[in-house]
């Protein structure tokens, strides 16, 4: 797996942080549990704080304030999360749109960008009904719309990129912690 463009800006910001994006149904909650376990880090899905700091879950608040009124929520609680030292994070799919968020990932952590095709998405998120943006008489092209908007967005924000719908759920993580670590011995070499 060759490391993302970026990884030799990390000497200027902290790598005290992982945070994984991508498209829904990539795996980033999956993939973060099991990082934060091989680390021994807390783990913080930002999607599941905006629910339980609410009380409802994401389909309600798009139906009551938007998805603008979600994105203010995500972003609230990205800006809050990121403050936090030593965690693994998943955001939602859609974190990356707005700028503040990016800037925040970008800040203060090792941007993952998980990736994997349409088809493995919607075979993993078939049964889903927790899903706003794929509530649409076609999922696919929702997905190809989203994708198309966000990829561009993905990509500047991230530290590495890896396919997460090809490969083993324990080989992503063995990959990223790969890359992490060469991300920190990177930065140590340079501070000295």
């Amino acid at each position: 797996m060759p490391a993302f463009p970026c990884i030799n800006l990390l000497s200027m910001k902290k790598l005290q942080n992982i945070y994984l994006i991508g498209l829904m149904g990539v795996g980033k909650t999956t993939i973060g549990k099991q990082l934060a376990k091989a680390l021994q880090r807390p783990f913080y899905d930002s999607d599941k704080v905006i629910e339980d700091s609410m009380g409802v879950d994401i389909p309600t608040i798009f139906s009551y304030e938007g998805e603008a009124g979600f994105r203010l929520r995500e972003q609230a609680v990205i800006q809050q999360l990121t403050a936090i030292p030593g965690i693994v994070m998943a955001t939602g799919g859609g974190s990356v749109i707005k700028p503040e968020n990016r800037e925040a990932l970008k800040a203060s952590g090792f941007v993952v960008y998980l990736h994997c095709s349409i088809d493995k998405i919607l075979y993993r998120t078939r049964h889903d009904t927790q899903r706003p943006l794929l509530r649409t008489d076609n999922p696919r092209q929702r997905l190809q719309s989203l994708l198309a908007d966000r990829e561009p967005l993905y990509m500047a924000c991230a530290d590495f990129k890896i396919d997460s719908g090809s490969l083993p759920g324990k080989t992503v993580v063995k990959t990223i912690l790969q890359q992490y670590q060469a991300a920190l011995e990177h930065n140590e070499s340079i501070a000295s």
